[in-house]
């Protein structure tokens, strides 16, 4: 299956990005929002990154405008009726995100491949809220998906071989990305991985060990990362860690994916970072 028209749920920085690779890719893309405001919010974040890439010389006038063209807003499920694939970038909340894939199972034609970019919940859950398990699967991008190459695609027990080849043939020749293929278990690879890193140095500031600056520069100088594991936790957002912290803790109820007290308080206090201005740093 050829996949020429797509659909992202959601305008947030996540789902602006994976929507914006889309339409440079020169394929028909959907954004669905919840209001109207959030919607405008969403072309106005897309539109933003698209003159800064024509400002930057990494893309010309010409693509741009022609990538602008293949993007629509909208607020209506219903609008998603004739797309190959849909990919969902909403709020890390496993019974939002099962409410939503029952819909899309309803509106989506017959054929339609769903997709999730959530990042550390079970696929087979998503899967089994729909008629169609064996069509959706996790393409799990990273942010900013406009920079970063990797797409971490996620395959269930249900998800059928054909639709795997699929997404992971759209993936790598349509959107230019390099691919990974991961099993359905709590964090998949990269998070798996980053989650447990970023707990022990929110636990090594929490416990008074080091300062911040001194637990970032110890990772950019010594272990040549292009930025610190508390500034990293900022553009990713506190909420978000914690989220994939307790799905993390819940399946393999290890210490190690414990969220540490410090997240939970700052979660709790609205410092969630770059997106409210405040967390471990100030923006």
């Amino acid at each position: 299956m050829n996949i020429n028209k797509v659909a992202v749920i959601g305008g947030g920085t996540m789902g602006s990005g994976i929507a914006e690779v889309c339409a440079k890719s020169g394929i028909d893309t959907i954004v669905i929002e919840a209001d109207a405001a959030a919607a405008e919010t969403a072309q106005a974040r897309i539109d933003k990154s698209m003159d800064n890439a024509v400002s930057r010389e990494r893309m010309s006038a010409d693509d741009r405008v022609a990538a602008g063209s293949l993007l629509r807003f909208e607020t209506e499920l219903s609008t998603l009726d004739d797309r190959d694939l849909v990919i969902e970038a909403i709020v890390e909340n496993e019974q939002i995100k099962l409410d939503l894939f029952r819909k899309l199972d309803e509106i989506t034609p017959a054929h339609a491949i769903l997709a999730s970019n959530t990042s550390s919940i079970p696929i087979i859950n998503i899967a089994t809220a729909t008629s169609r398990p064996g069509q959706v699967l996790g393409l799990h991008f990273f942010n900013p998906a406009t920079v970063q190459k990797l797409c971490e695609i996620v395959v269930s027990i249900a998800t059928d071989d054909d639709v795997l080849a699929t997404a992971q043939s759209f993936a790598e020749k349509r959107l230019g990305k390099e691919t990974i293929l991961s099993q359905d278990r709590a964090g998949f690879i990269v998070n798996r991985l980053l989650v447990p890193y970023l707990l022990q140095a929110i636990a090594l500031f929490d416990t008074g060990q080091a300062s911040r600056e001194d637990i970032d520069n110890g990772m950019r100088f010594g272990c040549a990362h292009p930025m610190g594991p508390l500034t990293l936790c900022d553009l990713i957002g506190l909420d978000t860690i914690q989220s994939v912290a307790e799905v993390l803790y819940a399946e393999f109820k290890e210490p190690t994916y414990a969220p540490p007290p410090l997240l939970k308080r700052m979660v709790s206090g609205g410092r969630l970072g770059r997106k409210t201005g405040m967390g471990f740093y100030e923006y």
